[in-house]
This record gives structure tokens, C-alpha cells and sequence, in this order.
């Protein structure tokens, strides 16, 4: 068994580990027709708008733990028709939440918590300025070059051992 362990190297652990979290994504989303992906109790959108500056940014990723149990001035992501938004809960009573966004100057429409996918834990700021220098074709190329320059590197030291 440890000289099989030992012949899987491990970029192609790691190739794997990534394949498997892409299959149960697209199976969540297109096999069982989700509109988004449950993992671990967690899912993750990317805001669009700039409803909730200065706290959350265009283009900056939320982490939302998928639960119903929710208070005042949390920020929450519902789904409003066919959209997701987050914004902060400002009232709730037992009937309907009430939310608006900090950037916004008027309440949004009331929901119940049928409509509520969950409370944003964690916020990546600033993931714009890193989408924009992953998509240059410099970084890419320097990339892909460090990747098969290590795979060389790693690859040639156990063929000499």
C-alpha cells in the first residue's frame, strides 16, 4: 500500500481533490437543479451591485452559512424572483424580514424566512483587483511555467533516487 501511496505524486492528489469538488458542484447545480451549491452548510456568491459599500464591494466574494436563525443587523442573502441579494436585516418580526442595503436609502420589500438562504460569515474583499491580474495572459503564462517547472523538478528528483 505506501508504495502506491508513494508513486501518486502529489500535484495529482491535489488534481484530484479539485475534480471532485467541481463534479459535486455541477452535479448540485445541474443534476439536482439547485440554484446553489450546499457545502458543508455553506455556499458562496459573488455581490454585483454596490448596495451594501462600504461593507461589501463589487466583485467581493460572501460566504454564507445556509440557516434560517437570524437577528437584527445581520447580513443576510435571500432570493428576490429569480436574483440573490444580501442585505442587512434592519427589522424582524415573526412574520417578515425586513432588509436594506447599507448603500441604500430605502427599505426593501418585506420576506418571509421561506425566502432566506442564510447569514454572510466571511467577506474576501478586494477579489476584483485579484480576478483582474489572474486574467492577464503575463500571469498566466508565469503560472502555468512555475507548474511544469515544479512538475520537471519534483518529477526528475525520483527518477534519480
Amino acid at each position: 500500500m505506501k508504495k502506491i501511496l508513494k508513486k501518486i505524486d502529489f500535484l495529482t492528489i491535489i488534481l484530484l481533490i479539485v475534480l471532485a469538488i467541481v463534479s459535486y458542484c455541477y452535479a448540485q447545480l445541474k443534476l439536482f437543479n439547485k440554484d446553489y451549491i450546499n457545502f458543508c452548510g455553506h455556499t458562496i456568491f459573488q455581490v454585483i451591485t454596490g448596495s451594501m459599500e462600504d461593507t461589501i464591494k463589487i466583485k467581493d466574494i460572501v460566504i454564507v452559512k445556509l440557516t434560517k436563525d437570524i437577528k437584527e443587523n445581520d447580513i443576510i442573502t435571500y432570493k428576490s424572483g429569480e436574483d440573490f441579494v444580501t442585505h442587512r436585516v434592519i427589522k424582524k418580526t415573526n412574520e417578515e424580514i425586513i432588509t436594506k442595503g447599507d448603500a441604500n436609502n430605502s427599505e426593501d420589500k418585506p420576506i418571509t424566512s421561506n425566502g432566506v438562504v442564510g447569514k454572510v460569515v466571511f467577506i474576501f474583499s478586494n477579489v476584483a483587483v485579484w480576478i483582474n491580474v489572474l486574467k492577464t495572459p503575463q500571469v498566466i503564462i508565469a503560472v502555468l511555467i512555475t507548474i511544469i517547472a515544479i512538475w520537471l523538478l519534483f518529477g526528475n528528483s525520483k527518477d534519480n533516487k
